[in-house]
C-alpha cells in the first residue's frame, strides 16, 4: 500500500447553492480562494466547475475557466482538474463545447465516458465522446481523471486503455453512492476496486452520507480520496462545513490517524506522471 495519499477538493460542482451553505463559491475569485485554502489544508488537487458569478447557476464559459485556472496558478502549485462534464449544456455542438477546457491545458480534466440516469436527468456520454475526449487529452498532454459511476464504465475505460488511448498510469475516480449509479456500501467499493486494471491509481468519492465511510475505506485499502462541497456540504449530520478547506482538514487528519501521509502537490505530480505547470 502506498503510504502517500492524494486528497482532491471538489470545491463547487453544479448542484450545491449558497442557500444550502453560504460558503459555496460562485465567483472566480471565490473559487480561486477556496482552491488556495484547500491547498494550505492539504489538498494536492482541486476539481473545478464554474458558475455564473451573479446567479450561481452552472456555467461553462471559457473565460470563467481561464480566469480560475490562471488565478489558482498565480497563487499556489495545486494540481488543477477542470471538468468536461458539460452537464448543463444542450444543443448540437455539445461535444465540441465539452472539449474546450482541455485546450486550456490544465493538469487534469475529468473524463466521463459512460451514460447513466443521474438524479433527475440522463447524463449522456457516447462512445464518440469517449474516443474524442481521450484522444484530445492525450494530444494536449492533459491527464484524464476517469470518473466511473458503475462497473460498465470501468469496462469501457479498460477498452480505451488497451487501445492505447489513455496513457499510464490510468487514474480513476470511483464515484460512490450517486443516485442510480453504483451504491455506497462497503461491498460496492470492494467490487468496483476489483475491476480496475493492474497498476491503476484510484481515488474514491462518496456522496452526502456515503462520504465518510467511502473515503475511510479508500484510505484503509490504499486508495486516494475526494472531498469538498460538490459531494457534501456537511461535516456530520446537521452540521455544515465551515468551507471547503474544513472538509480537507478533516480528511487529512483521518488519513494521518490511519497511517497515511498526505501527499503534497509536488509528490502527487510525480505519482500521476504530470508535468510541472510551468512546463505546460
Amino acid at each position: 500500500m502506498d503510504k502517500k495519499i492524494i486528497i482532491t477538493a471538489a470545491v463547487t460542482g453544479s448542484r450545491p447553492t449558497k442557500e444550502m451553505n453560504p460558503a459555496v463559491p460562485y465567483t472566480p475569485e471565490e473559487i480561486i480562494q477556496s482552491a488556495v485554502d484547500c491547498h494550505k489544508a492539504g489538498a494536492a488537487i482541486v476539481h473545478v466547475h464554474v458558475r455564473d458569478p451573479e446567479t450561481g447557476a452552472p456555467d461553462f464559459k471559457e473565460g470563467l475557466f481561464k480566469k480560475v485556472l490562471e488565478g489558482i496558478r498565480g497563487k499556489c502549485d495545486i494540481i488543477i482538474n477542470l471538468t468536461t462534464s458539460g452537464f448543463s449544456l444542450s444543443g448540437p455542438d455539445t461535444m465540441k463545447e465539452r472539449l474546450m477546457p482541455i485546450y486550456l491545458k490544465p493538469d487534469i480534466c475529468s473524463f466521463d465516458h459512460g451514460s447513466l440516469n443521474f438524479f433527475d436527468k440522463t447524463f449522456i456520454n457516447t462512445l464518440e465522446w469517449g474516443e474524442s475526449a481521450s484522444k484530445t487529452m492525450q494530444e494536449m498532454g492533459v491527464k484524464p481523471e476517469i470518473e466511473v459511476f458503475d462497473v460498465g464504465h470501468i469496462h469501457q475505460a479498460n477498452d480505451l486503455i488497451k487501445r492505447g488511448l489513455i496513457d499510464d498510469p490510468p487514474y480513476f475516480q470511483l464515484c460512490m453512492g450517486v443516485k442510480w449509479g453504483v451504491g455506497g456500501e462497503p461491498e460496492d467499493l470492494l467490487f468496483m476496486k476489483d475491476k480496475l486494471p493492474e497498476g491503476a491509481l484510484w481515488s474514491v468519492l462518496g456522496i452526502q452520507r456515503f462520504q465518510l465511510p467511502m473515503i475511510t475505506m479508500s484510505m484503509i485499502m490504499g486508495g486516494h480520496v475526494r472531498v469538498g462541497f460538490e459531494d457534501n456540504i456537511y461535516v456530520k449530520k446537521g452540521v455544515l462545513a465551515r468551507d471547503n478547506a474544513h472538509t480537507v482538514e478533516l480528511a487529512a487528519d483521518l488519513a494521518e490517524r490511519l497511517g497515511r501521509n498526505v501527499a503534497t502537490a509536488k509528490e502527487a505530480r510525480a505519482m500521476l506522471g504530470l508535468k510541472n505547470p510551468h512546463d505546460i
